[in-house]
């Protein structure tokens, strides 16, 4: 179960995670090492349980197996999205790409295939947490809109046109599209995206670009986002 946030250094309030993974030794040893990092973590190991611990919790961040008892993480990450949109950094077993899309489908931002590094692990979990301080900053800043071609994004409402018809983006796919369109023609090379929407300047995490990017495109339109192969993306007017 969740537990109240806990008072960190100099009364600053520790971040709470939830971690969700049926196996108990992954689960121990993700929940061991976030501790050690100075979070405060609630653990769960099925689909209901993950579910009213997010709720309950309200937790800042969720690492979230896909392969669950009850139901799976996939069906986690929808309920928990539409209660109240958390980060979710995704566990998978597969490197498939279709398994991955389906995760971003459901409003994941990031995942993981194991296995995987500690290090990287809570690498990926502290910039999820520093993307959500940076989207609170930002919308209390004057609201912008960036037009290219009929496609029109409203940076404070966070609101996506494409024409007459409303676009509606996970809170990554948004943050990406409003890179891309911020130099609309100009191709951002992968590690710039990376770093500017993920806030993990690693190429290591050059495919988690890739897969969101085929998300966005799914959502906007194939031929408005131009692949340049070995280098990155470029948004075009259409």
């Amino acid at each position: 179960m969740s537990r109240p946030s806990v008072p960190g250094p100099a009364g600053s309030v520790r971040r709470r995670v939830l971690v969700v993974e049926d196996d108990p030794v992954i689960n121990d040893a993700v929940t061991r090492r976030l501790v050690a990092e100075g979070y405060d973590v609630a653990q769960a190991w099925d689909g209901p349980g993950a579910v009213a611990a997010a709720t309950d919790g309200l937790a800042d961040v969720v690492v979230l197996d896909v392969m669950l008892p009850g139901f799976d993480g996939l069906e986690v990450c929808r309920r928990v999205q539409a209660t109240r949109p958390v980060p979710v950094l995704m566990l998978t077993a597969r490197d498939d790409e279709a398994d991955i899309l389906a995760g971003l489908a459901v409003g994941a931002d990031d995942y993981l295939t194991k296995p995987f590094r500690m290090k990287e692990l809570v690498a990926r979990v502290g910039a999820l947490l520093r993307r959500v301080e940076r989207a609170v900053v930002l919308a209390a800043l004057p609201a912008g809109v960036l037009t290219v071609g009929d496609l029109v994004v409203e940076t404070g409402p966070r609101r996506v046109r494409v024409g007459a018809a409303e676009v509606h983006l996970t809170p990554t796919e948004f943050d990406l599209l409003v890179c891309l369109a911020s130099e609309p023609g100009h191709v951002l090379t992968r590690e710039r995206l990376l770093s500017q929407v993920w806030d993990w300047p690693d190429a290591s995490g050059t495919r988690t670009v890739d897969s969101h990017v085929k998300a966005l495109r799914a959502k906007v339109g194939a031929g408005r986002v131009r692949t340049v192969h070995g280098v990155g993306y470029a948004l075009e007017a259409r």
